[in-house]
């Protein structure tokens, strides 16, 4: 199966994760198809859609996203899956919410981290209101 054919609600112009990979570079589509289904397999119940105008895993709330970049992968599973896995991420740059993974080095180790993150934000409970 096509990893966006359970594609959900999509916005802006790009309405699904395929067609999102399908406007990326020749040379990566590949690269994000495999980080699709990789995040799909620990989220099997989570809804794909372009959030953002960024491939989104949610289910409830946008649990994970992926990007394409110039020379890099952006993976943004927010500011609490980063805190979590800082001591795994000390060799990529990142930011509160975001890791990147460059191409140049992207193989299977990155693709298990991403599994690993994704599996996480898809058990974290949501992040808190303030409210509370």
């Amino acid at each position: 199966m096509i990893c966006a054919q359970r594609a959900g609600a999509m916005t802006n112009k790009i309405s699904s994760i395929n067609a999102y990979i399908l406007e990326q570079p020749e040379n990566i589509q590949a690269l994000l198809m495999e980080v699709c289904q990789t995040i799909r397999v620990v989220l099997p119940d989570a809804i794909e859609k372009i959030s953002w105008q960024m491939p989104t895993f949610w289910h409830k709330r946008n649990l994970i996203h992926f990007a394409a970049q110039k020379n890099h992968l952006g993976i943004y599973p927010g500011a609490e899956a980063m805190e979590q896995f800082a001591p795994k991420l000390t060799g990529y740059k990142t930011s509160k919410g975001a890791v990147q993974f460059p191409y140049q080095t992207f193989g299977a180790e990155q693709l298990k981290l991403i599994s690993e993150i994704a599996a996480w934000c898809g058990k974290a409970p949501p992040p808190c209101c303030g409210v509370c």
